[in-house]
């Protein structure tokens, strides 16, 4: 946990399906990067998915662990990078279903005004709020 001006600070990393269900968390100090929790949330990919990520994550490492599992990187260049890649503007505008999804636990007052002070306890009180999104999602299913 880090500390930044306005305090105790974390950052909420996900990874969502399409119908921006969320799959995996990843919770890490408010100082770190965020491309330093992209090799634990990326792992087993399946073959031929397109990882569409934000332009802190455009890293050449990031790039190869993404292609090392058969999957596709469609994250936007930096502005300082040399070497640029291809990446397409309309499937990058699919991250609006990450944006949403951040938008909906948001929802939750006591994650949006941060009540709890150890990253374990606001870790799981994001993934009560998990539960409560994908039990709403199946019922509106069913």
């Amino acid at each position: 946990m880090g500390r930044s001006r306005g305090g105790l600070t974390t950052k909420l990393h996900a990874i969502v399906d399409a119908q921006g269900r969320p799959i995996r968390l990843m919770l890490i100090g408010g100082q770190v990067h965020d491309s330093h929790g992209a090799r634990e949330l990326l792992v087993d990919l399946d073959s031929g998915t397109i990882v569409v990520g934000h332009k802190a994550y455009d890293a050449d490492w990031i790039r190869a662990h993404v292609k090392d599992q058969g999957a596709v990187a469609n994250i936007p260049n930096k502005a300082n990078r040399t070497h640029r890649y291809r990446w397409k503007k309309a499937l990058s505008r699919e991250r609006n279903v990450i944006e949403r999804f951040f938008n909906r636990i948001k929802h939750y007052r006591r994650l949006a005004t941060r009540y709890e002070k150890l990253g374990a306890n606001f870790l799981a009180m994001v993934q009560h709020a998990l539960v409560r999104l994908w039990l709403r999602e199946i019922e509106s299913t069913t």
